[in-house]
């Protein structure tokens, strides 16, 4: 599984996940030099690099992902995260899908962490 952290997701997180697997392809939109992009262009990416979203924007990115299906484009995933998640709970469900879903999955699906 590839992922694709949002501008605003929490970098503890990602620093959590890369320390408990460091093989773990993932990326920040600052990394891609997509920093101020809007939602659209963000999941254009990740579709085009077939990485899945990792965000806590639960308030419009929702919206663009069904818009990109309704449309037969492709939407790898979104994986929304509420802002006052635990930490720890997160690392693990986020890890917990890595080692259980098969490649493309979670193709076309939104999932709310924490489980």
């Amino acid at each position: 599984m590839k992922f694709l952290a949002d501008e605003n997701f929490d970098n503890n997180i990602i620093r959590g996940l890369l320390r408990r697997q460091p093989d773990l392809d993932l990326v920040r939109v600052q990394d891609i030099g997509l920093s101020g992009e809007n939602d659209p262009i963000v999941l254009a990416r990740a579709a085009q690099e077939g990485r899945i979203l990792l965000t806590h924007d639960v308030a419009t990115i929702t919206r663009y992902a069904y818009e990109r299906i309704a449309s037969g484009q492709t939407m790898p995933g979104v994986i929304e995260v509420t802002s006052d998640s635990s930490m720890g709970k997160v690392i693990e469900d986020i890890l917990l899908l890595v080692s259980c879903s098969l490649e493309g999955e979670i193709e076309g699906q939104i999932l709310y962490l924490p489980f």
